[in-house]
């Protein structure tokens, strides 16, 4: 809500969280020029503050300060003000996050920095209350300490953000050997965290990350270590009937706030979503419990229902707060299910969904099946009812940006579920989307960050380009059309020019494209999401693996050497890289199929096993020969190959 009749110069931004921000009575600049060249003139230190739309506390540190004319005062009289949306400069993020745990020891958002007009920060914090209390210091005790140090002790700060940022550049690392214990730690890892009674690891909160539940089903598959599934069947489950799984709308909110997946972080993410989809397609895949297949088929309802423009592109999140209250939305009332559904129905929906008179969340009722032993849909048919009535009652805000990185990892979900239970609905999804990006979000093989009301935002970073290169990896293995395996291989050229460091190795986060800023960060880590390096060594191994092409292979290789050794630190915190090190280390099946006529595709398509290498040819080569004049297959598995055929089913089986 305006809460000051002039705008400030966030005003004309595109980004919702830019724009929540356009009436503050703090005089707010976007990351620009013109910000730093103030500060400059001015002689005054700069405070910026990083978050996203659809962050609780930043909502809380907006209304506390943001919005309050006597911190407004301060900042406008002797600092300069920069807002920044994370998810639009993820390199920023990326830098003053860093900074903020050098700092701190811990990170978050809203992100809060002080620093000098070049871009040097001095101090760093997360949230912080308007007025001092409980030990904890306000921001407007913290505005005047920082102030009076920039009279007093400035060259002092100045040493200070100058040392951080040699730190910080100085963190490059060499290579280590890429070998299975890495991935038979982080196993190890895994087993003594995982919570036994509730699933997950560790204590709360708890956070999805399905990439590590996507690497455990992979060591399941090559291993047929039953202790890996049980952890992620678990786990699936117990998010699944817990509260941060909407039983109402549908899709997974961002994390729980305790042990049990009771009581979520209330916003929802496209990309715990994609990643999830991914997850329960996978759990399918490998045990055929249709449970697995109705939670990844209504996941992708809610997608599709709440989150996809109507060009097709994906929906950034949607809020956890509704008329300022966290979880407003979401919750109920006993009396109100049995006022809508009547006494008898309404009575039964309470006990399946475990509503009560005293209620689970702040005397109301988030709905859940934890202690229902159940699985099965009983009372689907009123879920619609209970949809519109919510709907109804108030309005979620929805972050309405449109993020290549993001929608590259929800195609990739869908062309995986596609794969799967071929369903035409899903690859149309795929493929509507990646039309978006190439309308929208690309020019000459060059990605943008992001897309909203007619305009595109900045020159993409490395997960722009390593998540989009996964999702026509999935495209092309979920069909088989050529041209998404050729436009896959063209764009990792173009990441290896722009973002490879060549001397020690790995992807930076940004490019020679991108602005230059003061660190150059390479993100190896996989936190709530796959880190890009991550990303990049699965799609090197993948296209070196299906191409055979020997400039895929040595940078695979190279990668797996660079990711081998902060994983050494601590290996479960590199699941998805150790996915791509067990893909190297463990070749999938080979199957080489020449054409004799188009058609016969078909009968591969989703045929062929998730991890399996499928290399299409239109016509045949001296390598690759047509038998009996019919289209052949040549496949390779277990470092040996068996004889070309012409049957399918020797093929698959």
């Amino acid at each position: 809500m305006p809460n000051n009749t002039i705008p400030n110069h966030l005003v004309n931004e595109k980004s919702p969280y830019l724009l929540q921000h356009a009436y503050n009575p703090v005089d707010w600049y976007p990351w620009c020029d013109e910000a730093f060249r103030k500060a400059r003139e001015e002689d005054k230190p700069i405070f910026m503050s990083i978050g996203y739309s659809t962050c609780h506390w930043c909502h809380v540190m907006a209304h506390e300060s943001f919005e309050d004319h006597q911190v407004a005062e301060i900042l406008n009289k002797d600092f300069i003000s920069i807002k920044v949306d994370k998810e639009e400069r993820p390199d920023i993020d990326s830098i003053y996050m860093s900074v903020c745990q050098a700092f701190t020891g811990s990170g978050g958002w809203p992100t809060s920095i002080f620093m000098t007009a070049e871009q040097k920060p001095f101090f760093a914090g997360t949230y912080f209350p308007k007025e001092s209390n409980y030990g904890m210091i306000g921001f407007i005790d913290l505005l005047h300490t920082i102030l009076e140090n920039w009279k007093v002790n400035r060259q002092q700060l100045i040493n200070s953000s100058e040392e951080i940022v040699k730190r910080l550049n100085a963190s490059a690392r060499g290579k280590g050997k890429p070998d299975s214990q890495l991935i038979e730690q982080a196993v190890g890892l895994f087993e003594r965290s995982f919570d036994k009674n509730y699933g997950g690891f560790g204590r709360a909160p708890k956070f999805p990350t399905p990439h590590n539940l996507l690497f455990l089903m992979n060591y399941y598959q090559l291993t047929e270590n039953r202790t890996a599934m049980t952890m992620v069947e678990k786990t699936l489950i117990q998010m699944y009937k817990g509260g941060i799984f909407d039983h109402i709308g549908y899709g997974f909110s961002r994390y729980s706030t305790d042990d049990y997946f009771l009581v979520p972080h209330f916003e929802k993410m496209l990309y715990d979503n994609a990643l999830l989809m991914m997850s329960y397609t996978r759990a399918f895949d490998l045990t055929e419990k249709t449970i697995y297949k109705e939670i990844a088929a209504k996941t992708a309802d809610y997608i599709l229902r709440e989150m996809t423009s109507e060009e097709g592109g994906f929906y950034c999140a949607q809020d956890a707060d509704s008329e300022g209250i966290e979880g407003k939305y979401y919750v109920f009332e006993h009396d109100e299910t049995v006022k809508l559904l009547g006494k008898t129905v309404g009575k039964a929906f309470n006990e399946f969904y475990g509503i009560t008179k005293e209620g689970n969340f702040e005397g109301k009722n988030i709905l859940n099946r934890l202690n229902n032993p159940e699985l099965d849909d009983r009372f689907n048919e009123y879920i619609p009812q209970l949809y519109q009535y919510r709907k109804s009652r108030m309005q979620l805000h929805l972050d309405d940006k449109i993020l290549t990185s993001w929608n590259s990892l929800m195609i990739a979900a869908f062309a995986m579920m596609f794969h799967v239970f071929n369903e035409p609905k899903y690859l149309e999804a795929a493929k509507t989307a990646d039309n978006f990006i190439t309308k929208n979000l690309m020019e000459n093989n060059t990605l943008f960050v992001s897309f909203r009301e007619g305009a595109r935002s900045s020159k993409g970073f490395l997960d722009d380009y390593a998540f989009y290169i996964f999702a026509l990896i999935q495209l092309y293995e979920a069909t088989l059309d050529n041209s998404y395996l050729h436009r896959a291989v063209n764009i990792c050229h173009k990441t290896l020019k722009d973002f490879h460091d060549k001397e020690t190795g790995g992807f930076y986060l940004y490019g020679r494209e991108n602005q230059q800023l003061i660190i150059i960060p390479k993100e190896t880590y996989d936190g709530a999401i796959p880190s890009g390096n991550s990303v990049m060594a699965y799609n090197l191994v993948k296209l070196a693996n299906i191409t055979k092409d020997t400039i895929f292979t040595e940078e695979a290789k190279n990668q797996l050497e660079f990711m081998s050794s902060p994983a050494k630190e601590y290996p479960a915190g590199y699941s998805f890289f150790l996915m791509a090190l067990s893909m190297y280390l463990n070749p999938a099946e080979d199957i080489v199929c020449v054409l004799k006529d188009k058609s016969d595709l078909d009968k591969l398509k989703g045929k062929t096993g998730l991890n399996t290498n499928v290399r299409i040819l239109e016509k045949p080569t001296d390598e690759y020969k047509l038998i009996n004049e019919k289209t052949t297959f040549y496949v390779c598995k277990n470092h040996s190959c068996l004889p070309p055929t012409n049957n399918i089913l020797e093929v698959l089986q």
